[in-house]
């Protein structure tokens, strides 16, 4: 089994609930399920900018009305954010243009509701946790800690297929996805466990994992236990060496604290 070191790397302050991180061009892109803002780190100039990214945001948007940004992913000078789909509210797919600033909001309501139909689940299970570009496929990663438990890949082209991934245990609970990213032709990603079978509610955090799948054939490569009380939900690559994959993870703190901290985790190659 691949050895790891997990480690405190950043904190942040005036970020809550991050959800979602993007390296690039030196900069930390989060995105927080509570908030209408994009926030970028400056890491070469300890600043954090703000984006608006809705009319009229704040930083902790009451959960009845939030839109749940729990998905973000770069492809080529943009970023793409995603809604995670388990209410009426929570279907938007933001895109944020890094060169000019630009933003361009589009309803996935009718492709949320194909997903609903295809995988097949109820309205309230559909749990969007991490997003990815490949071969000019949009790839969705479906949180499966409903009571159906249908964690899982949903590919969309021309149409919409749904690859169910079954994961490991935490305790009595199974793991489910929370991010991915890819890095050449894997998709590494993180899963969670929580003693809940609501996609609303939280619930008491039994540790997560990271873990590799084929992006061709969806087997899974391996997987490993990094912690028995976070609940991480942001992954990005942060550096790729000989032997070592340095990613950079950000954690959901499930409270209104404007504090985010993150963490650095080394896998071994070999």
């Amino acid at each position: 089994m691949q050895k790891f070191q997990l480690s405190e790397y950043l904190n942040i302050s005036g970020i809550g609930s991050a959800s979602g991180i993007v390296f690039t061009n030196q900069s930390l892109y989060v995105i927080s399920d509570n908030a209408g803002f994009l926030y970028q780190y400056d890491l070469e100039y300890d600043k954090l900018i703000k984006h608006q990214l809705i009319e009229n945001p704040s930083e902790n948007i009451a959960k009845i009305s939030k839109p749940d940004l729990e998905s973000i992913t770069l492809k080529e000078n943009e970023l793409h954010l995603f809604g995670s789909g388990s209410t009426q509210n929570r279907n938007k797919n933001i895109v944020f243009n890094i060169q000019n600033q630009e933003i361009q909001e589009n309803d996935f309501s009718e492709i949320y509701q194909n997903i609903k139909n295809t995988i097949p689940i109820s309205d309230e299970e559909l749990n969007i946790e991490g997003a990815l570009f490949y071969k000019e496929k949009l790839y969705l990663f479906q949180r499966g800690n409903g009571a159906k438990a249908k964690n899982g890949i949903i590919t969309i082209s021309n149409d919409i297929h749904f690859q169910p991934i079954q994961l490991p245990k935490i305790k009595h609970v199974e793991t489910a996805f929370t991010d991915a990213i890819l890095v050449h032709d894997k998709i590494y990603f993180l899963a969670s466990a929580e003693d809940t079978l609501s996609t609303y509610d939280d619930g008491e955090v039994l540790g997560s994992i990271i873990g590799c799948i084929n992006v061709e054939t969806f087997e899974i490569e391996f997987t490993i236990q990094i912690s028995n009380s976070h609940k991480f939900e942001g992954l990005t690559l942060f550096k790729n060496s000989e032997y070592h994959l340095e990613f950079l993870l950000c954690e959901d703190n499930d409270t209104e604290q404007l504090e985010t901290k993150i963490y650095k985790l080394t896998i071994s190659k070999k």
